[in-house]
């Protein structure tokens, strides 16, 4: 065994010497382990990886993988104050706290424990094998916390990655890549257990994801790009947009609902596919609601208003946000209206029908539409109505548990959040396991280690217990 482990890192030295890997730049930035010029050279350093990380102990993979944990909390300042610079979207503070949740509560190794059946006919052990190399393609969104996230998941279950990061956060993407390929090589772990490529299109994209040696592709993304991976011909992960609505009754207490969505939805700008998008409130709380909104760090806006926010914060068809203020301060889309407020202030409220485009779309900036209704029943069809059937997530404040019970069964989500923001739904301030790809466009939910594995029984025939 030690011969053979001798023999590989033998050939494996030769072929890296043979690809003559020099570590892309971009526009003079340093150099990137694991980020290689073409697709050919990055899959063949990728699966060179693959093969030493078959044969890496498991006691070796979980420090791999504590050494990714590391890094990515000694990193969440510098990374998230990069991702801000380099995208223009969200809050310093926040990328913060994503990091350090994913780098803390995103699964292991020990969620890979197999389950065993003993019997007279003998033992079948079921456990969790690797697919080999995974595309995950990453948003602009949460670039750098979803490859932390992604990594530490995929690697767990055996697997390497093949990162496709949006070309609006290359640089930042690159350099999390980097970090941690140096983390995991400072941890006795190969090289190029995760890759990328230096430049970033569409094309390159299309070519990762039928590519022969992919085996797996998860993508965490808009709903277009969700699309042509479900088309691509391999199985596919696919976590794409929602419109999580929150639902607040006439049971609810008002000062403190208004207080969970603020912090909610306004948590990087509205920009996780998770937070509050658009409130539905029954009437009879709806104005202490509008209220209490003014007590939890929000501007509700004066009617008179609308128009002028319209204008700033739709794109020119109606259908959709004005991408220049997709996860921008409430202050910066105030002051294009002409009027002055703080970076503190964190959302602006403004109360519209259900068929407004603020309530219709996805905005992922801190605008939040709220929609009256005249009781509970009608909160459920409406809600229902705006989620659009996409699974994601929902939020319900109340303290009717039936109602709670009701509206979930309704609105079917993967995510389903009572009575807190909607970041406890994903292990902040509630409790649980993390994940930043959220599949629920395919069903497989909250993904952890267990999602990128397949199934494998082994079966021993014959007297093996004597229970």
């Amino acid at each position: 065994m030690q011969a053979l482990d001798t023999q590989i890192d033998a050939i494996v030295r030769r072929v890296m010497e043979q690809l003559e890997q020099p570590k892309p730049s971009l526009n003079g930035s340093p150099q990137y382990r694991g980020v290689f010029a073409s697709i050919d050279t990055a899959m063949d350093a990728v699966h060179l990886a693959q093969q030493r990380y078959y044969r890496i102990s498991i006691a070796k993979r979980k420090a791999i993988i504590q050494a990714i944990r590391n890094v990515g909390i000694e990193s969440a300042q510098k990374m998230a104050q990069m991702v801000v610079q380099e995208t223009g979207m969200g809050r310093v503070a926040d990328k913060v706290l994503k990091h350090l949740l994913v780098s803390e509560k995103t699964p292991g190794p020990e969620f890979l424990n197999p389950d065993a059946y003993v019997g007279d006919d003998g033992l079948m052990i079921e456990e969790c094998a690797p697919f080999g190399t995974i595309l995950s393609i990453t948003p602009v969104t949460n670039p750098t916390a979803t490859i932390i996230n992604n990594t530490i998941s995929m690697l767990s279950a055996g697997n390497t990655v093949f990162f496709a990061p949006h070309p609006g956060a290359i640089k930042s993407s690159l350099t999390m890549i980097d970090l941690i390929n140096e983390a995991i090589e400072n941890a006795g772990g190969p090289p190029n257990l995760i890759v990328s490529l230096s430049q970033a299109s569409i094309e390159t994209v299309g070519q990762l994801m039928t590519h022969p040696g992919i085996a797996l592709l998860s993508v965490t993304g808009g709903t277009p790009v969700v699309d042509v991976a479900l088309r691509s011909g391999k199985r596919a992960i696919g976590a794409a947009a929602g419109n999580p609505p929150v639902l607040v009754d006439d049971t609810a207490d008002p000062e403190k609902a208004a207080r969970d969505i603020v912090a909610g939805h306004s948590f990087d700008n509205n920009m996780p596919c998770t937070s509050e998008k658009e409130v539905v409130v029954t009437a009879g709380i709806a104005d202490r609601l509008l209220e209490a909104f003014t007590h939890a760090n929000a501007l509700v806006l004066d009617p008179k208003l609308l128009p002028q926010l319209e204008a700033v914060t739709l794109n020119e068809k109606r259908n959709g946000p004005n991408r220049f203020y997709i996860g921008k301060n409430a202050c910066a889309i105030l002051s294009e209206m002409g009027i002055q407020a703080d970076e503190e202030l964190r959302t602006i409220v403004v109360e519209v029908d259900k068929d407004h485009p603020f309530a219709r779309h996805e905005m992922m900036m801190p605008v939040l539409a709220v929609v009256r209704v005249k009781d509970f029943a009608e909160a459920v069809e409406v809600a229902v109505e705006l989620e659009e059937g996409l699974h994601h997530s929902a939020i319900i404040h109340s303290s009717n548990i039936y109602h709670m019970s009701e509206f979930g069964k309704a609105i079917n989500t993967t995510i389903f959040v009572k009575n807190a923001p909607s970041f406890a739904g994903l292990g902040w301030g509630g409790e649980g396991y993390t994940s930043f790809t959220i599949a629920g466009r395919t069903g497989e939910g909250m993904t952890t280690c267990r999602t990128f594995t397949r199934f494998r029984r082994c079966s021993l025939v014959g007297a093996f217990s004597a229970v």
